[in-house]
């Protein structure tokens, strides 16, 4: 599957700040000690595990950052399915510069891979339904970009990536706002024409409500059971657009998205991946 890049514009502050971490206050000091300045060499990353890719453009760009005379040959895209034995790219040049950004770039490679190996298997348990799968703001602090990123890549879809984004009233907000429909008439009275507005219920008699008062685009059904979700998709009828969260592991994506809710939201796509094995091979 074909997917449009980021500009590196935008990840290179990302990349810069693991590098900077990487590099200490004076820099690789195993590679200048033992590596001769003049050694040149090609290495190869590969896949270790079957997977999806992500973060192969970052990993590229963390090389150019610390060399920009590397040559970085991509043979897959982020977005690519891959099987264990796959070389990503290659990299050619200084031996010094390849070692001091091969952990960067294999740990933005390595979790940002997971995340979108992860995701496709989720999406994998929605196949044949309309329900697709998004993640939430359970990210990595300072990686919610890319984290997101990745799940694109694995074929999932995106939630919103601030509190800016959208209008999203959890529990909380209806209990310190006193109730549904107190919350629903502060935002038909206050809220930009431009923004989308979403509510949260754990019950079918708030949906009800909802749809009564009107105000929402879309009902998040949290942490509700299987036949609940059905009636909720029965009583909505089309109305409004339905997402369930709360719990949803990969055992439950099947039949939470035959009920016919429009996503699944899930946390576990970035706060539960595991990282994927990936290696530099000179």
């Amino acid at each position: 599957m074909t997917h449009t890049p980021l500009p590196d514009l935008i990840l290179e502050p990302l990349v810069r700040a693991a590098l900077m971490e990487d590099l200490g206050t004076y820099g690789d000091i195993t590679t200048r000690t033992v590596i001769p300045a003049d050694t040149r060499y090609t290495a190869r990353l590969n896949a270790r595990a079957d997977g999806m890719a992500s973060g192969l453009q970052i990993a590229a760009l963390a090389f150019r950052l610390i060399d920009s005379d590397l040559k970085v040959t991509a043979h897959k895209s982020d977005g690519d399915s891959i099987a264990s034995g796959d070389m990503l790219m290659e990299i050619e040049g200084r031996a010094a510069s390849i070692l001091s950004a091969e952990r960067v770039a294999l740990n933005f490679a390595g979790r940002l891979s997971g995340i979108a190996t992860l995701t496709a298997d989720f999406v994998a348990q929605a196949k044949g339904t309309a329900t697709r799968i998004t993640c939430t703001r359970k990210t990595t602090p300072g990686l919610r970009l890319v984290e997101k990123q990745a799940v694109i890549h694995g074929g999932g879809f995106n939630h919103r990536f601030s509190l800016s984004d959208a209008i999203m009233i959890k529990d909380n907000h209806i209990a310190a706002a006193g109730g549904i429909r107190s919350v629903l008439q502060a935002v038909k009275a206050q809220a930009s024409h431009m923004v989308r507005t979403e509510i949260e219920v754990d019950r079918l008699d708030q949906l009800e409500e909802v749809l009564d008062e009107g105000g929402a685009d879309v009902v998040l059904l949290d942490n509700m059971d299987t036949p609940a979700l059905r009636d909720a998709v029965k009583i909505n009828a089309g109305r409004l657009v339905l997402e369930a969260s709360g719990n949803m592991g990969i055992d439950r994506i099947a039949e939470v998205a035959a009920t016919g809710v429009d996503y699944i939201s899930s946390g576990a796509l970035t706060h539960s991946a595991q990282t994927l094995d990936i290696g530099l091979d000179f």
